[in-house]
């Protein structure tokens, strides 16, 4: 049942992201090389799955949901850049700055950042007031107490000894807060009550966390081939990770915890939200 209902939002989000206007020009042919580079596609799909888990129709946001692979598109066409991570390789194929240059890789982020916001202020979306909200959301997590802030700690603090706490400070920024944005959008567009997006925003607050736990332990115990980039990018960065910091098994320990705590947020939904529960195992147990 879960591959099936991914696959249904998989197909809502993949549907919709085709026909959006693509020209025959370097900067859309830069963006849309990344945009169907492969990915998980985690942000569209929870946003997906949270609207229909309060009970709202997952058809009808599909444009937001789309909009937020756009922000993690661009953020991952900026993190390979040599002054950044410096990646030649992203899902198996060659970094946007590898085939398009620098210039042009830099400028694809930006667009698709930009466009992103568009969609989101898109007037056939819902209520102004639903959708004002998500707007607001969505920006304080791509900004600078969010997605980049937590991209600008990460980079200080490479070859620094760093706590447990410090840590997870960075990647609930980092790669948290848009999580957590993109279950709240969900919520939010679908008119699900506060108690519900609360719910959700607990969920996807720790569902954030373990992402990125199971991203520093991908990263020791996976190989390049089977990842779509290097393997070990940490280590040779001397970034401070849960590993490196608690070890393989502390760091699987956390792991466990935090996927644990996903699924306590999900009881004020009762038996219901079955594809949210086996969402936040499927973080716990893919490798890629």
């Amino acid at each position: 049942m879960f591959k099936e209902t991914f696959q249904r939002y998989l197909t809502m989000f993949e549907q919709t992201l085709a026909q959006l206007p693509w020209e025959d020009d370097v900067l859309n042919q830069s963006m849309y090389y990344s945009l169907v580079g492969g990915g998980k596609r985690i942000r569209p799909v929870l946003a997906l799955a949270s609207a229909e888990t309060v009970g709202g129709n997952p058809e009808l946001i599909v444009p937001a949901a789309v909009a937020l692979e756009l922000i993690h598109t661009y953020s991952l066409i900026h993190d390979d850049l040599p002054a950044m991570d410096n990646d030649d390789y992203r899902r198996g194929r060659l970094s946007n700055h590898k085939v398009f240059g620098e210039a042009n890789a830099i400028l694809a982020g930006d667009a698709l950042l930009t466009y992103a916001f568009e969609l989101l202020a898109n007037p056939q979306l819902g209520q102004p007031e639903r959708q004002l909200r998500i707007i607001r959301d969505v920006a304080i997590a791509a900004g600078k107490t969010g997605m980049v802030g937590g991209q600008v700690a990460d980079v200080a603090g490479e070859g620094k000894l760093l706590t447990l706490n410090e840590i997870e400070e960075i990647h609930k920024a980092k790669t948290g807060a848009l999580l957590t944005a993109s279950a709240r959008l969900g919520g939010i567009l679908a008119g699900g009550t506060e108690e519900q997006i609360q719910a959700l925003t607990s969920y996807a607050q720790a569902l954030g966390l373990a992402f990125q736990i199971k991203d520093d332990i991908l990263d020791v115990v996976g190989d390049s081939e089977t990842l779509g980039k290097p393997a070990g990018s940490d280590q040779r960065q001397n970034k401070a990770t849960y590993v490196s910091l608690l070890g393989l098994k502390g760091a699987e320990q956390q792991l466990h915890a935090q996927i644990q705590a996903a699924l306590f947020a999900l009881k004020p939904f009762g038996e219901e939200p079955i594809f949210l529960s086996d969402l936040a195992y499927y973080i716990e147990q893919r490798q890629h």
